[in-house]
């Protein structure tokens, strides 16, 4: 398999590597990975995220088993099992079921590696349209405000929402991003955080809470947020406190966008209730730990809630911007979701 390089995965001479991003932003530290087993490890640890990218990563790993002469049988294995890693993220879903319909060819060896590398390749792609449409929505000084991280650090290319921003700003449209710190792993506040001091946006991190007294102070013109799963009705699943912006944009008449490929729509859920959402870790609410160290503040027996998304309905949204265009309310209850 030729070699790949995206910002945080790459295959360079017949090894797979993640950029370890729960490290971020203080360690650079690049993560061999070898199994099914580290792929899962890495995917629960937020080593690898976003939903593109695990995706992404998942295919890697498969075409890489089979150049390391795993057999069919267990290349099945390994797919079968990498789909169940992250229940909500559906890209994962899609590109193991295309690495699944590769491996039932007859040359499914390299059936496989060709298969990878133009999922790899196509997100690429998609990230461009995205962000090429999404700055069609974006004035000059207009002040944004996106949740989690949806940069490169998501996908193999420029990103999603965050891509989309960072297109405005090549454009020199002269737009601030207001970051959400997105708690509990600190996602705004550790990688999109970097992500924009490495493309010098101009950019100030929030506590996740002080959204509603910016948009009240008239300070947020547009949000713009990913998604881990779109449903056929335009529901969406995103980092939990995404329903929260979308509710207080409706109240303060923002525009708010969702920003995703079509390798996220999943026409067979029929609606946001049928998204399955991931339970995470307690001590994630707990504390706090990354390359600083850990700290708990809360008591030992506290019960914790503690959902890694939650789901935006399709009322509250402005605009969906995929790969293939911008598409309104109109658009999505006439079901051109379906037909995607």
């Amino acid at each position: 398999m030729k070699n790949l390089q995206a910002a945080s995965l790459k295959y360079q001479d017949n090894q797979l590597w993640v950029l370890d991003q729960y490290l971020l932003p203080h360690q650079e530290v690049w993560l061999p990975c070898e199994s099914v087993a580290d792929m899962e490890s890495l995917i629960k640890a937020l080593k690898i995220r976003g939903a593109p990218l695990i995706g992404i990563g998942a295919s890697l790993l498969v075409a890489h088993l089979a150049s390391q002469q795993c057999s069919r049988e267990q290349l099945i294995e390994a797919i079968a099992q990498l789909r169940q890693a992250r229940p909500t993220a559906v890209n994962l879903m899609h590109c193991m079921d295309k690495m699944s319909a590769a491996v039932a060819k007859d040359e499914y060896i390299r059936a496989l590696q060709t298969c990878a590398e133009e999922i790899f390749e196509q997100d690429i792609a998609l990230c461009n349209s995205m962000a090429n449409f999404g700055n069609e929505l974006v004035q000059e000084g207009d002040q944004i405000l996106t949740h989690c991280n949806t940069g490169a650090l998501a996908t193999a290319g420029v990103g999603t929402a965050l891509g989309v921003i960072y297109k405005a700003h090549q454009a020199n449209k002269k737009i601030h991003v207001w970051v959400d710190e997105t708690r509990p792993l600190l996602q705004g506040g550790r990688l999109t955080a970097y992500e924009l001091d490495h493309w010098q946006v101009p950019y100030t991190l929030i506590c996740d809470n002080m959204a509603a007294s910016l948009m009240a102070a008239g300070k947020v013109d547009k949000i713009f947020v990913g998604a881990d799963r779109i449903a056929a009705n335009g529901d969406f699943a995103n980092k939990v406190g995404t329903y929260n912006l979308a509710v207080l944009a409706k109240h303060h008449d923002i525009e708010f966008y969702v920003v995703a490929p079509t390798t996220t729509l999943d026409i067979e859920c029929e609606n946001g209730e049928a998204i399955p959402i991931e339970q995470r870790e307690p001590a994630e609410v707990k504390g706090v730990s990354g390359s600083f160290g850990q700290c708990q503040w809360a008591p030992n027996n506290a019960q914790v809630y503690n959902p890694a998304f939650d789901v935006t309905p399709a009322e509250l949204v402005t605009g969906w911007v995929l790969d293939t265009g911008i598409y309104s309310q109109l658009d999505v209850h006439s079901g051109v979701l379906r037909m995607l």
